[in-house]
């Protein structure tokens, strides 16, 4: 595969080892917010680089995912993974639903799923135009929504996602649709269950905290860098729905805001 190596994490949980050495860049740069997001970007214009060749394929997207995750744990991150074989188990396309804290679990969670399932997200439309971002999203064929008309977005994702799912490309939804440092219940819409229920597959909960890589009113999602706060990601073990799921929507609910509580993230009464 063009421009990256090939690493799968093995096992059902990963911990980022006691005494991961920080890069030259970390010191050059004295710790700043710029150190990862230098690493980061240099990733990204390879990615681009790759899409405008057309070599940007589900491999190459896990591996760049995992070229983050390596960048940012030499960029002082301390990263925990769990439920990897709740992955591994499945025996088709999934609907995986996960809260959205920052930039970076959209950057990581290629690495881990599309090894064992290919995948793509829903995503906001004006992504697929960006100069950097846009040959990487397209390359991904997503499912893109406006976010200006909630029930056309909603045909939208119920609609391609079910051909995506029947193709068998497993669908990452993040309910909230925007970053939010604060977990709030009633931001976390119905959308992953009903997509899951309507294309009969089951729906896979993913509990993320990445903190680590803070959100900013001026420059979006390139906030602090906080490097005293782990990154957390654990997925449960998928759900059979049907109907409105109702019942389902509010036992994923129920975990995310368990694990996030048990992390110490903020969550809103």
């Amino acid at each position: 595969m063009a421009g990256y190596g090939n690493e799968i994490i093995h096992g059902d949980a990963y911990d980022t080892p006691a005494g991961t050495r920080r890069c030259l860049r970390e010191y050059l740069m004295l710790g700043s917010r710029w150190s990862p997001y230098t690493k980061f970007f240099d990733v990204m214009f390879r990615s681009r680089a790759l899409a405008l060749r057309g070599l940007y394929d589900d491999e190459a997207w896990a591996a760049s995912s995992m070229a983050i995750m390596r960048a940012m744990e030499r960029c002082g991150a301390t990263i925990h993974i769990s439920g990897l074989d709740h992955v591994r188990a499945l025996d088709g396309p999934a609907v995986f639903v996960a809260n959205h804290m920052s930039t970076l679990e959209p950057l990581l969670l290629p690495g881990l799923i599309c090894p064992y399932r290919p995948c793509t997200y829903v995503v906001k439309e004006k992504l697929l135009h960006g100069l950097i971002w846009g040959p990487i999203m397209r390359s991904r064929d997503p499912i893109a929504v406006s976010r200006v008309n909630p029930r056309q977005d909603l045909e939208t994702v119920l609609s391609q996602g079910s051909e995506h799912l029947a193709a068998g490309r497993s669908i990452i939804v993040f309910p909230q649709g925007t970053r939010c440092d604060v977990f709030r219940r009633e931001d976390f819409n119905s959308i992953g269950v009903r997509l899951a229920s309507k294309a009969g597959v089951p729906v896979v909960p993913i509990a993320v905290k990445t903190d680590y890589w803070g959100n900013s009113r001026i420059l979006r999602g390139f906030g602090p860098i906080r490097r005293g706060r782990p990154i957390m990601i654990e997925f449960a073990r998928a759900m059979t729905v049907s109907g409105r799921a109702k019942a389902e929507h509010e036992a994923i609910v129920d975990f995310i805001e368990g694990r996030l509580r048990s992390w110490g993230a903020a969550i809103g009464e």
